[in-house]
């Protein structure tokens, strides 16, 4: 084929695989040398085998099309990168394209065209009860892939309609993107708009900001200047790559040396609004995932605990404080196992307390 053709098939083929994620409702598209054109569906793996196996040629030709000239420089000089990329006006997708041995692969998650509330994404309907604070620090963890920056965006979306605020996002790359309503809404995308995560934030208290979404607490700069922006008049949500609140206030606070530990836990005990924690199971009916939910609020408890670092305690207190409105894992779990939504086998795959979890639902709790 000649230069020309050979693009004009590339494209035709990204626009087929682009229409395929959303004909079978995927998650995500991998293209991988030596293996099919591969979407995620509920969580799983699904080769598309009536295309034929990537190879280093076919992944070089996709990644050109969606590229930029300078998403190209950066993928050569980085060895990565990341960027939103937009479908004819009706699909966007969070992109990272990457070298691995020396052949490009590509990775493409995509992101829903709405920003979906909380009774649709089956979350606990008090997380809105955050939006009322002024200042303080909302974390919402979990691993990747498992719905936390759309529980984020369902929150500033609802003090975008409910409220007058200056809202700021600092994202990489961003993924959501809201219509003003009542408040004012600047998306910034780290690359582009901003140089660093951390100069971003900084930013914010020369932006006149109320609430700033951050998509990740991912270093000590980061994190600091999170927790300062929290004690100075402003309302911070961030997502953290981990698996619950107590090791949530662990890993902040291990980021920091030794001699600052204190100082840390009594700044993260004063700032700290809640941890939200959350996994996708898959549905028993087979209509996609369902998100069990840990809800940590901050309370005279919780706060002695960051303070005299006995954070292995907080689940504890967690499960002796549900009419505070906190809600332990394995408790959610028990409770979509009850509504008959999760197998009994997925829940125990995710719980915390496999023993603790089975009592739970052998009494119907």
């Amino acid at each position: 084929m000649s230069d020309g053709s050979e693009i004009l098939h590339a494209e035709q083929r990204v626009k087929n695989l682009l229409l395929l994620v959303g004909q079978q409702g995927a998650s995500d598209l991998h293209l991988v040398v030596g293996r099919y054109p591969t979407l995620r569906i509920n969580g799983k793996l699904h080769p598309i085998t009536q295309e034929k196996i990537l190879t280093p040629a076919d992944t070089k030709a996709l990644s050109d099309i969606l590229l930029s000239e300078e998403g190209k420089d950066e993928l050569l000089s980085a060895g990565q990168t990341d960027f939103s990329y937009n479908f004819e006006n009706r699909m966007r997708f969070r992109t990272n394209i990457f070298f691995q041995k020396g052949f490009v692969s590509v990775t493409m998650r995509f992101v829903m065209d709405h920003v979906r509330n909380l009774e649709e994404l089956n979350i606990p309907n008090s997380l809105y009860n955050f939006a009322n604070y002024s200042q303080g620090l909302v974390l919402v963890t979990g691993p990747v892939g498992h719905g936390k920056s759309t529980t984020l965006a369902a929150i500033i979306e609802y003090i975008n309609h409910n409220q007058e605020k200056h809202i700021v996002t600092i994202e990489d790359p961003i993924e959501f993107v809201y219509t003003q309503d009542r408040c004012i809404i600047n998306q910034r995308e780290v690359g582009r708009d901003a140089k660093t995560f951390p100069l971003a934030l900084r930013a914010v208290f020369r932006e006149d900001a109320n609430v700033v979404m951050l998509a990740e607490l991912r270093d000590l700069e980061t994190i600091a200047t999170a927790m300062t922006a929290a004690e100075t008049g402003h309302l911070i949500f961030a997502t953290v790559h981990t698996n619950d609140a107590a090791q949530t206030i662990d890993r902040i606070i291990d980021v920091f040396s030794a001699h600052q530990q204190n100082q840390i836990r009594a700044q993260l005990a004063s700032v700290l609004l809640g941890v939200i924690s959350q996994r996708l199971i898959p549905r028993m009916d087979g209509a996609g995932r369902i998100p069990a939910v840990e809800i940590m609020l901050k309370n005279h408890a919780v706060e002695n605990l960051i303070r005299e670092n006995k954070t292995h305690q907080i689940d504890s207190v967690i499960e002796t404080s549900l009419k505070e409105g906190m809600v332990s894992l394995d408790r959610s779990l028990a409770d979509l196992v009850r509504r008959g939504l999760i197998s009994v086998n997925d829940a125990l795959t995710y719980a915390k307390n496999r023993q603790y979890l089975e009592m739970l639902i052998a009494k119907g709790e």
